[in-house]
């Protein structure tokens, strides 16, 4: 029986969420038990699988149709308690009305700049705005490329993209104010040596340090509304902008992160050199092969994930985890132990990741598929591994004139990304 037809599975699918903090406890609650179920019938359905192979030396087609829609209902079913977590952790963007009795425990700069803001981004009036932007040059404000938009707004707009884009959450993240961030780092430390009592004592190499540089590049977004939308009291702007700008801005960082050439974007982990992890050395990531072309070895495939994992120090392998996609995951999904253990597991509790072979998974869209020669997995610890540069500010340029009797709203912010630590990454290629 399908995971679809479940109705038990689809009366809590629609039961509505008025967003309060006791709904989404039992939400995250209910969607982890439908994780369970969700992955019980799957398990099942895959041991039919097997042994329908052991019999007959083939599955049988309803199964494998079977077992395909179980599969997708389980990633609808993951996505789903995701997605209550994120939004049990997003803060509400609530502002407070500054004639109303909520502003009392706002600062009074920021309230003036709020009211100041609104008056821009609804009818273009920038007059408040100067004064207060000259008083806040320390903000990195440039008013002749367009306002700095509250810092709430600002604030907003960080905390969904690190909701959105999965590597942003996983990685190190640097605020920083020039246009490029530069990090040495120490490759190798002092030589040293034994010596005997009166033994000669020569002079040692000195530690070896290596400079990183991650420039921040250019991001932006232009939502547009019509001045009826900005003239109606009731739109809440700043949400709007957060909510319009967050998936543009999401969808671009997180292919960057993964992929970018680093041309006018970061550059994304998998655009480094890769090598054999016998032969690694700085500046390149160490792959560990499958031992079969565009799959999984035939015998004993886990122990590849293995060697993946003990191929990091064990410095930066206690904060390890899994990052792939999530076609790739369904195939690891089918691996089990020696025991028949399967290697991949659900959640333990709500809001906590899947595991394989008790680490963390990621699941990145942006990762490539199974295929030959192709980094389908990576693992390592992304915190130390992977840096993530955010230029101090969001600008926001209002434009009534070029699209009437539309306003375009020119949102930009500045970003970049690189490795920072080419120790900490390590992928699982699919090659003999």
């Amino acid at each position: 029986m399908s995971i679809h037809s479940d109705p038990v599975l689809e009366t809590k699918a629609g039961r509505p969420d008025n967003g309060s903090g006791a709904d989404l406890g039992l939400g995250r609650d209910r969607g982890l038990d439908e994780v369970y179920t969700a992955f019980a019938a799957y398990r099942d359905a895959n041991e039919e699988r097997l042994a329908e192979i052991e019999r007959r030396g083939a599955a049988d087609v309803v199964t494998l149709e079977r077992l395909a829609r179980l599969d997708a209902a389980l990633d609808h079913t993951q996505r789903r308690l995701d997605e209550l977590t994120l939004k049990a952790r997003r803060p509400h963007l609530d502002w407070p009305d500054p004639a109303g009795p909520s502003a009392r425990g706002a600062s009074g700069p920021a309230l003036e700049h709020k009211a100041a803001f609104e008056a821009y981004m609804r009818a273009g009036r920038e007059q408040g705005l100067r004064p207060l932007e000259v008083k806040a040059l320390s903000a990195g404000s440039d008013p002749d490329g367009g306002y700095l938009v509250p810092e709430e707004t600002e604030a907003g707009i960080l905390r969904r993209l690190a909701a959105v884009s999965p590597i942003r959450a996983i990685a190190g993240v640097r605020p920083v104010s020039a246009s490029v961030y530069k990090k040495p780092y120490a490759i190798s430390g002092p030589q040293t040596g034994w010596v005997g009592e009166t033994a000669a004592r020569p002079q040692t190499n000195a530690p070896t340090l290596a400079e990183l540089a991650f420039p921040a590049m250019e991001l932006y977004a232009m939502p547009a509304a019509t001045a009826t939308l900005l003239e109606d009291a009731a739109v809440d702007i700043d949400a709007w902008i957060a909510e319009e700008v967050e998936t543009a801005f999401a969808e671009q960082e997180g292919a960057a992160f993964v992929a970018g050439d680093g041309v006018n974007k970061p550059t994304g982990f998998l655009s480094y050199p890769r090598v054999a992890e016998s032969a690694w050395a700085w500046g390149s990531l160490g792959t560990v092969a499958t031992g079969a072309a565009g799959g999984f070895a035939a015998l004993d495939p886990a122990d590849r994930l293995i060697d993946l994992i003990y191929a990091l120090k064990s410095g930066y392998r206690q904060n390890g985890r899994f990052v792939m996609n999530r076609r790739t995951q369904a195939a690891v999904r089918k691996l089990k132990d020696a025991d028949g253990n399967y290697l991949w597991q659900p959640p333990v509790s709500a809001g906590a990741p899947a595991t394989l072979l008790n680490f963390p998974v990621t699941e990145a869209e942006d990762m490539p598929d199974i295929a030959i020669d192709a980094p389908a997995i990576a693992f390592g610890d992304f915190r130390r591994g992977y840096l993530v540069v955010d230029r101090t500010g969001v600008r926001v340029l209002r434009d009534p004139y070029s699209a009437k009797p539309y306003v375009l709203f020119y949102t930009t912010k500045r970003v970049g990304g690189g490795v920072q630590d080419f120790d900490a990454i390590k992928f699982l290629v699919f090659s003999a």
